[in-house]
């Protein structure tokens, strides 16, 4: 891989992560359209994950002092209920991790790909479409239930091509629950799961890619950072504004023109 290579699949990764497309989706219609092929796809992948993850605590860095903080408190507190509803919704994602994990990369590398990639984004389409409509009571405070649920469908959000911001924001949407309050659980649920996958790849040796120059890794996970940090904001803000149809307008496009470039 050459490091102009990396540095726009790391911009793809950085935008598409926060944006209701599908990061792991576009991660591979840009390898697609680039010819860049991985033995392993999904140590690439955690790496500038690892990237937006650090774009998200340098955005949402008040937040995550506010938690950091109010953790070694005495005491319940405000922010300990939060941070296990954080814990509630990395459950699942964790299950899936530990057991699907070998399968999920062996999808990445099938040769019907851009066919599971295309249904997925058609999925999130939907799913972004429904969360624009419904018109549920709008809740302040997300609950124990709503962070297990909103888990679930982080977990469901493994397939490559289903949006996991996409997937959970419209979640939390769906079930009622405030729009700046979604957008920003939605963000801070990823941390704990992608920081420790990342670390699970360095102990095994998995970010020593064949193909993939050191100096290609650190451009590719400098560029999805800086491009990360552009995208959280943006999308927090589109997140308030409500105006997440005109990305399910985009999903659905892509993901057809993602299924007809296979049949084709």
């Amino acid at each position: 891989m050459e490091i102009f290579e990396s540095i726009i699949l790391g911009a793809v990764q950085g935008l598409t992560e926060f944006l209701p497309v599908s990061s792991s989706g576009h991660l591979q219609l840009a390898k697609e359209l680039l010819g860049v092929e991985l033995e392993e796809d999904l140590a690439f992948d955690v790496t500038l994950h690892a990237a937006t993850v650090l774009s998200t605590i340098v955005i949402l860095w008040s937040e995550v002092a506010w938690l950091l903080r109010g953790i070694f408190c005495r005491g319940m507190n405000d922010e300990k209920r939060y941070f296990l509803k954080l814990v509630i919704s990395m459950l699942p994602i964790g299950v899936v991790g530990l057991l699907l994990k070998d399968d999920i990369n062996a999808l990445l590398t099938s040769h019907y790909i851009m066919v599971v990639v295309g249904a997925m984004l058609l999925l999130t389409s939907m799913l972004l479409t429904f969360a624009y409509y419904a018109r549920p009571r709008q809740k302040s405070s997300i609950s124990y239930r709503d962070s297990f649920i909103i888990g679930l469908s982080q977990a469901v959000a493994s397939m490559p091509g289903l949006s996991r911001s996409g997937t959970t924001i419209a979640t939390g949407l769906i079930l009622g629950n405030e729009k700046s309050a979604v957008a920003t659980f939605s963000f801070l649920m990823v941390l704990a799961p992608i920081m420790g996958e990342t670390l699970l790849e360095v102990m095994d040796g998995g970010l020593a890619l064949a193909g993939v120059s050191t100096a290609a890794l650190v451009a590719g996970f400098i560029s999805a950072f800086v491009v990360g940090c552009l995208a959280c904001r943006f999308m927090i803000d589109i997140v308030k504004r409500g105006k997440l149809i005109w990305f399910a307008i985009y999903c659905a496009i892509v993901g057809v023109l993602a299924i007809g470039s296979y049949i084709i």
